[in-house]
């Protein structure tokens, strides 16, 4: 008789999100083409903490061969994993936590992504108002959670150090709803009559937050906003076709969940892994939506 298959657990933040939807299907190949039994875990809301502290925990008490997780919240988190990982080797995925029990991280690099942000939101402001110069703002969809504040950090570090002329007027920070996201946008608009420009640094809010661009079309002054989202569904590829989004920042969440599985499981056989795997993060834009890679990544497969 073989041996049976290691098991090792993946908890993400939204199993109804299309982003960790991607992650699992991600995970399932990596399980079919290296012989693991991935148990595909997580709560129902990216706000959920303790549901995923409790899944957290009933999966290291099943002791598998390792864990791969998405923290849902930086401190939160922190004490659970340093449990956890008394059982098993702890993989961490997307987001950080208060935790040095981590064996590796399989992540975008956060801060360069906000940096790719900054400056594609740089250069389409130049190219509306023939300088990169005026009001931009920021949107996030919560506090608190490593991967957002990373984003963020990036962005107003390039802004600061590349365009001068740029003045972040707002950072608004939301709960991680579409409709928040449309009311943050909408009251953006209202209160700073010269924006010109827009980073949303989340899936969920960027939607939101684009839809009430589309409605609104311009500032006050009846000036173009240049819009810049992160991540993807078919909704903001539309907005992007349509000229609405001037591009998104799209993280390649397929490898994320590919990856996290292939190294927990070296992991746990005690190979020597790195400490940190960059996934990547792409600029797409209109002029490139078409290519094959572009493609790939907006429209993943999730079977």
């Amino acid at each position: 008789m073989g041996r049976s298959k290691p098991t090792i657990p993946i908890i993400v933040k939204d199993r109804t999100s299309l982003y960790w939807q991607t992650v699992l299907a991600g995970a399932r190949q990596a399980g079919r083409d290296l012989g693991v039994n991935v148990i595909e875990l997580g709560t129902d809301s990216e706000s959920d903490t303790n549901g995923q502290i409790d899944i957290l925990a009933k999966a290291a008490a099943g002791v598998p061969a390792a864990i791969v997780i998405a923290p849902a919240q930086f401190a939160a988190l922190g004490k659970p994993i340093d449990n956890a990982a008394k059982q098993a080797k702890i993989i961490g995925i997307d987001s950080d936590a208060d935790s040095s029990a981590f064996t590796s991280f399989v992540r975008t690099d956060n801060v360069q992504a906000g940096r790719l942000a900054a400056d594609i939101l740089a250069d389409a402001i130049k190219r509306t108002y023939a300088d990169a110069e005026g009001d931009v703002a920021i949107i996030s969809s919560l506090s608190g959670i490593a991967s957002l504040d990373q984003r963020a950090k990036g962005f107003k570090e390039q802004i600061a150090t590349k365009y001068g002329a740029l003045d972040i007027v707002a950072h608004k920070v939301g709960d991680g709803q579409e409709t928040t996201g449309f009311n943050r946008m909408i009251d953006l608009i209202a209160d700073y009559p010269e924006l010109r420009g827009v980073f949303v640094s989340d899936l969920v809010m960027a939607k939101g937050a684009a839809q009430a661009v589309a409605e609104k079309k311009t500032n006050k002054g009846g000036d173009t906003i240049n819009f810049v989202g992160f991540d993807s569904d078919s909704k903001l590829v539309q907005l992007l076709q349509d000229g609405t989004v001037a591009a998104l920042v799209v993280q390649d969440p397929f490898r994320m969940g590919y990856d996290g599985i292939r190294t927990a499981l070296a992991a746990s056989r005690g190979e020597h892994v790195p400490t940190n795997v960059d996934t990547g993060a792409n600029l797409i834009t209109k002029a490139n939506m078409n290519s094959a890679r572009s493609r790939a990544l907006l429209n993943p497969k999730i079977n």
